[in-house]
């Protein structure tokens, strides 16, 4: 029996993503780029095939629009029309970065200020459909979801690629955090962003020769905490009274994918060091080849390719979120994440959830239980929040950030 992954209606009326290739969907698909993913075996597992999701199945928030009761998931930006932006877009491009250079040394792509000005141009569109109620709008924005997943490429695709950018020279580790963290604090009425821990990923791992102590790129990881520390912080801030009227929730969700990593067995995965196909060392030299031959049991690795999640991942780090904001979105704490819900799911045959272990918010990992997509056609920080103008968002709304998977 697999439980319904889909409750009675949404819990909110419109979801809003920006992002990287974590969460991108298609909207780098008509992009001179390299970061594309619009070919096999990407989207083995996803009933469209190859859409431009960067892993087999669904995204990270592919994931929580289901949790979160969406009949449809969210489209791709590039693809949006007519009144179904009513119910959100998505923004999120491959190789994107805080900083507006990150990602260019692999082509085209929509940057944080680009995706911002995207979300401008959104808000426009819907105005139409209120008919210039501005009141009406900001009322209906309010209720909404964003989430952002930005940062990691500012490391990987800038400041730890020397032989193409000079920001590690020109910066310490904690310098440029800093400039991360500066740049976010004009983009913060909008989205906020963390990265996860990056310097366990394949990528890495086919680069750094491990020691006795770990199989990660600590130097990259410790880089990368400067950055989360100082989001943390800036949201003590506005929770001080930096932005008056609003709640802030910040979700370590760091903490939580690296308990997948250093308790694989815990969630039912065997493989955590390479991805599911790939070339080289640990698959993670060169992404998925068009046309490879990926890993049989996919369910089994926790990453996809060089750099991206599997599905089932994703499933396990968005149930944790939803659980999460599920359980604490009237208090302004750190939310630790209740790891117990993903636990439970490996005792379950087939990796899928028992009835009762999530409520009614249950999200199977059965590769046949869906929603569907309204587009032909992947760390991730997830921000709860209202949103009501080009330019900024109304501070007097609830907002939910954490740091990166």
């Amino acid at each position: 029996m697999v439980c319904s992954s889909q409750p009675q209606q949404t819990q909110v009326p419109c979801f809003f993503i920006f992002g990287d290739s974590l969460v991108d969907n298609g909207n780098n698909n008509r992009i001179l780029t390299l970061a594309r993913s619009n070919y096999r075996p990407y989207g083995i597992d996803f009933p469209e095939g190859a859409t431009g999701r960067f892993t087999n199945g669904r995204t990270y928030v592919d994931a929580l629009a289901q949790l979160l009761g969406f009949p449809n998931y969210i489209p791709p930006y590039a693809r949006v029309v007519g009144p179904s932006i009513l119910r959100g877009a998505n923004y999120a491009s491959g190789a994107a970065g805080i900083l507006d250079e990150t990602g260019n040394n692999l082509g085209g792509h929509a940057s944080m200020n680009q995706q911002v000005a995207y979300f401008g141009e959104t808000v426009g569109q819907m105005r139409r459909y209120f008919r210039g109620d501005t009141n009406a709008l900001n009322s209906y924005l309010s209720k909404c979801i964003v989430y952002s997943g930005m940062g990691s490429n500012d490391y990987l695709n800038n400041y730890f690629m020397p032989t193409f950018y000079t920001t590690s020279s020109d910066y310490t580790a904690k310098a440029f955090a800093a400039r991360l963290l500066q740049d976010y604090t004009r983009q913060l009425s909008v989205i906020v962003s963390g990265v996860g821990p990056i310097g366990c990923i394949p990528y890495q791992l086919a680069r750094f020769t491990g020691n006795n102590t770990t199989r990660c790129n600590e130097k990259i990881n410790e880089a990368i905490s400067l950055f989360n520390s100082g989001l943390r912080k800036l949201v003590d801030q506005f929770n001080g009274g930096q932005l008056p009227g609003s709640k802030f929730v910040f979700v370590d969700s760091y903490k939580s994918s690296t308990d997948l990593y250093m308790n694989p067995t815990a969630y039912g995965f065997e493989e955590i060091d390479k991805g599911c196909c790939g070339v080289g060392k640990n698959n993670g030299q060169i992404t998925c080849l068009p046309l490879q031959q990926p890993c049989e049991n996919r369910q089994k690795y926790l990453f996809w390719d060089a750099f991206h999640p599997t599905e089932v991942a994703n499933i396990f780090l968005a149930r944790e979120v939803h659980n999460c904001h599920e359980n604490c979105k009237d208090s302004i704490q750190v939310c630790k994440q209740s790891k117990e819900a993903c636990k439970v799911a490996s005792t379950a045959s087939n990796n899928t959830l028992p009835c009762n272990s999530v409520s009614s918010n249950s999200l199977s990992m059965d590769s046949r239980d869906r929603i569907h997509s309204s587009s032909p056609y992947h760390s991730g920080i997830a921000l709860y929040s209202s949103l009501t103008s080009p330019q900024q968002a109304d501070h007097n709304h609830y907002r939910l950030y954490y740091e990166s998977a």
